[in-house]
């Protein structure tokens, strides 16, 4: 079984600090036992966040604050228009962190196979890509950071649905410099709400997070 629960969607005023607290809490009660598994839909305030990876010269060069965070993974950007998604949920045993993570990219994939976009993976780099064109490189629609703690996991991915194209300029997102970032809407123009996507992805993850049926 695997509850959901909206955060700040069609609103983009969930603020970090206080999702990532109550994380811990779910977290906690999921990995005693006390709890199924939740995942958390959540749209943020604006907030750079830095994983335990981020080097000094990837932070943003205007001096905007930053959350350092226990994830994986280097620095992003959260914001209205980006639909994050927090997993939290007990791994089955022999299941690693890189299991995990492609579960998580097979699930968005999924998503955006429906919609028309082909998503797919980057060898050697985590999240959700799509190929480059003849006008653009590389670029990544799905970011994922994860941390696995007492067998359960926290944080997770982050999907752009609207542009942010001004937020991640200001920073290298995620370390990485030769490639781009693009969203659902750049590739699919549309009336795309973070709403309705949460609404498409929650199937995806139920398959794909469904480690009782392996």
């Amino acid at each position: 079984m695997l509850t959901f629960e909206d955060l700040g969607l069609g609103r983009g005023d969930a603020d970090y600090q206080r999702t990532w607290d109550y994380q811990r809490q779910v977290h906690d009660a999921v990995a005693s036992g006390q709890r199924p598994g939740h995942v958390l839909f959540v749209e943020h305030s604006p907030v750079y966040t830095a994983g335990r990876r981020t080097l000094p010269e990837e932070r943003p060069f205007d001096g905007t604050p930053v959350i350092d965070v226990d994830r994986g993974g280097k620095i992003t950007y959260h914001g209205p228009g980006q639909l994050v998604g927090y997993p939290i949920v007990r791994l089955r045993d022999g299941m690693g962190v890189v299991d995990y993570v492609r579960k998580l990219e097979e699930a968005v994939m999924g998503l955006l196979t429906d919609y028309g976009i082909p998503g797919g993976r980057v060898e050697g780099r985590t999240g959700v890509w799509l190929p480059a064109d003849a006008d653009r490189p590389e670029r990544k629609i799905c970011a994922i950071g994860v941390r696995v703690s007492r067998r359960t996991t926290m944080h997770g991915f982050a999907l752009n649905v609207a542009s942010s194209a001004e937020r991640f300029g200001n920073i290298i997102p995620c370390g990485i410099a030769d490639a781009g970032v693009t969203s659902i809407v750049e590739e699919v123009p549309g009336d795309w709400t973070v709403e309705g996507v949460a609404r498409d992805l929650r199937p995806h993850l139920e398959a794909a997070l469904d480690f009782g049926s392996e």
